[in-house]
């Protein structure tokens, strides 16, 4: 394992005491080295697939990984690094596999994990910083299009680790806004996603948090309106 990711995975349980998103100063714990059942072999075939210059990766958890973005986008060179259950630690552990093949846009969304599993959003928000950092310093020419987190609906009842934890994804996001740059697109799909109770709008859910065909045709949609896929 490369230093600076021994670093990242000294521990595999952490205890902090910290301030969190305009919350009180409290005691979580948290643990950066869940990787999910299927992950080495996940890797595995991504390493596995053909280069190209030309690709359009897009990378994160569950979200990311629910469609063929191929055949949803009508671009054979979008090619999908999502892996189901996926964290911001296990996104950097993999990140070389895309840094490596130089492709002409990567798509990122991925923290919601994170926020579910109690890792700080101070964190979190380091993780993406050194996503982005990697990224420019490895592939200079790939263009990067950070997504904002969406919400979910509690009122399916599903994962509950995900619910109440609004105020994280909220703050998560305002952040993410502020990396637009010349190198950096932020895709900002929260908005187009949320209802007027703050919750994921239920006719593009499943389970209030991943998406059915139609959430994925917005997404698209966004995409293509925004010229995010030119």
């Amino acid at each position: 394992m490369k230093p600076f990711l021994n670093k990242i995975f000294l521990l595999t349980c952490l205890t902090v005491s910290l301030s969190l998103s305009n919350t009180n100063a409290q005691i979580v714990k948290w643990d950066s080295t869940y990787r999910p059942a299927k992950y080495v072999e996940q890797v595995e075939k991504f390493k596995a697939d053909p280069k190209s210059k030309k690709d359009f990766i897009f990378l994160g958890n569950s979200i990311t990984a629910g469609t063929d973005w191929a055949k949803l986008l009508n671009l054979p060179q979008a090619k999908n690094r999502g892996i189901s259950g996926d964290i911001t630690f296990g996104v950097l552990e993999r990140l070389q596999e895309v840094i490596d093949r130089k492709p002409d846009k990567v798509f990122i969304l991925i923290g919601i994990n994170d926020v579910s599993r109690n890792i700080p959003d101070s964190i979190i928000l380091r993780n993406y910083k050194l996503m982005i950092s990697r990224i420019n310093q490895g592939s200079k020419k790939t263009h990067i299009y950070f997504t904002t987190l969406l919400p979910v609906n509690s009122t399916f009842e599903k994962f509950k680790n995900h619910y109440g934890k609004d105020n994280h994804i909220l703050w998560l996001n305002d952040e993410i806004r502020k990396f637009e740059s010349k190198k950096v697109t932020v895709v900002d799909l929260y908005p187009v996603f949320v209802d007027d109770n703050k919750r994921l709008k239920a006719e593009l859910t499943k389970d209030g948090l991943h998406l059915i065909p139609q959430g994925y045709k917005v997404w698209a949609e966004y995409l293509k309106a925004n010229d995010y896929l030119k």
